[in-house]
Order: C-alpha cells, then structure tokens, then sequence
C-alpha cells in the first residue's frame, strides 16, 4: 500500500475538493481501492464524504482519528487503525475499486498539546525512543494487516501546520504533493515546508539508527510534486501574474504537475456528501466537461507519479 500526504500551509488552496476527486477517480476508473485519511480538525474533507448526522452516530464517539489517537495517548498502543475505517456507500464502485475514510474530528486540534507529553523522558535514550514510537504511531497501524491487505493507496489530507499529527503522516508516507494557488501567500512557505519534512527525516533516522533496536523503519518522504489549482486561464494559458508564480517555484527545482486545475468556483464549492464526486458525475453546463476532465488527466499524471515511489 502507498501512503501518499497532501499538505500546504496556505488553506483555501482548493486541497480536500482534489483529495476527495483523485481518490474517486483512482477508484471509479483504475479499479483503485482508496483509503483516506482526515487529519484536518476542520473536518472538510470528513463532511464531504459523510453527513453530519452519519459523523454523529456512528463515528464520533468511537472511530475517528482523534479516538484512535487519544488511545495512545492513553496507553492503549494496540488499538486497530482498521476499527476507524468507515465505508460511504456512494463511493464503493461495485466491481472497480472503492473509497474508505478515517474521518477527522474538531477535538483532533487540542491532540497535540497531549501527544507533545509523550516526548519527556530523563534521558537521551528514552527520549529517543519515545520519539520513534510517537512518530512512527500513524505508520505502524497503516502497516496492520487488516488495512494494508485492504487498500492499494492511502492518501492523508493534512492539516495546515507542521505540528506533532502532520509529523506522524510524513514519517507515514512514501511521499508528499503540496497543492497551491499560483499566488505569493499559497506558494510562500513551499520551500520552508520542504526544510522542514527534510529536518524530521534527518532527526527521525538518526535516532531510528541509533536507538532503534530494529523496531522501527527508516523513513524517506520524498517531495513529489506541486500541483497548482484555482489557475486563471487566458487564450489557454494562465494568466501573466500566475504564469510569474508557477516559474518562480519551478526555480525551486521543485516538480510541477504538468495538469493544472482552472479556477471555477461553481463546481467546488458544491457539497458533496451522499453524492458522487465531481469526477464521477456527468453533466452539460458550461465549464463541467473542462474541470472534470483537468481532475481525470492530473490523477493519471498522479498515479503515474505514485507508482514510481
């Protein structure tokens, strides 16, 4: 199973409407089986797969990530990621693949203060080894079974920080794609973001090196790519002010998807839940055909990325 992170620290980048759409297009047209994973407290991408009242009911309480993240805290270590995964009907594709989500939870934000705890220790060693155990925790319980045997790609909506919870998906995944507008504030911390996923595989190895005993794995999340989203097409191009923008990051040396999504807020913006994705649908108003199929191109262009990692 490949364990993919989307992550930018600029919110309203147009990040949850990609995860949902390429997770839905992997399933409903390369037989993928999806499992996504909401690490956001704000709970988009949660509420876009599920109603309020399902959330309520039969998540809240007992399976979502803050619930499995809180019986660690508690000490109960073994408690199974598979008991958090819950499967919309509308996004299981008989006879093609099929999409599972680990939903989010609003407590998720004070989760971190508690995790933090978990780092004190009274010497080096042990420090080191509850370093290993805190940060590997998401990667150990994607590694179960019973959720690897299940699903062929997980994909981690990330929150819009570089705190404890965003650690343990980066130190989970193969790699990472940050999506971004073609602007100064969305594209700003691209690089720092990069220095910092850098910074916690070099401290992560060293003590998995050194204080590890062989439980634990070394990790390598490497940058896959930037995908721009919400770009202002004129005669077919974007825009001169985003055309700067896009440039200036490809001096970064960093990858740029060559599929890039157009901005057209009429079809973001509409809810999704108990209803297909946008990938998934069809329709005949003006601008549909051309968002659906920029979505359906850019997750080729992902899976072909994926599969090389």
């Amino acid at each position: 199973m490949k364990t993919i992170s989307i992550i930018n620290y600029k919110g309203g980048v147009g990040k949850t409407t990609l995860v949902l759409n390429i997770a839905a297009e992997l399933a409903f047209t390369h037989n993928k089986r999806v499992l996504l994973i909401d690490l956001d407290p704000q709970t988009s991408l949660t509420f876009s797969c599920i109603s309020v009242d399902i959330w309520n009911y039969n998540l809240e309480s007992r399976k979502t990530i803050k619930n499995w993240y809180d019986a660690f805290i508690s000490g109960d270590s073994d408690t199974s990621l598979s008991h958090s995964i819950y499967i919309p009907s509308h996004l299981n594709y008989n006879g093609r693949g099929y999409v599972g989500l680990i939903a989010s939870h609003l407590g998720l934000i004070n989760v971190d203060l508690e995790l933090a705890a978990k780092l004190s220790a009274a010497s080096p060693p042990q420090m080191a080894q509850n370093f290993l155990k805190l940060y590997s925790r998401l990667q150990k319980g994607l590694d179960e079974e019973n959720v690897k045997n299940e699903y062929d790609i997980a994909l981690i909506d990330c929150p819009p920080n570089f705190n404890i919870v965003t650690k343990t998906a980066l130190a989970a995944s193969s790699g990472y794609f940050v999506p971004a507008k073609p602007d100064y504030l969305s594209t700003l911390g691209i690089e720092e973001l990069n220095r910092q996923v850098s910074k916690l595989k070099e401290d992560y190895n060293y003590y998995q090196s050194q204080f590890g005993n062989g439980k634990y794995l070394a990790i390598n999340p490497k940058m896959l790519g930037v995908i721009f989203t919400m770009v202002k097409y004129y005669a077919k191009v974007p825009i001169q002010d985003q055309q700067e923008h896009i440039a200036a990051i490809k001096r970064q040396k960093v990858h740029v998807l060559t599929q890039m999504i157009r901005e057209n807020n009429r079809f973001f913006s509409r809810p999704t839940y108990n209803k297909q994705p946008l990938v998934t649908q069809n329709g005949s108003e003006p601008g549909f055909l051309e968002i659906r199929t920029e979505l359906e191109s850019l997750t080729s262009e992902v899976n072909q990325i994926m599969d090389r990692v």
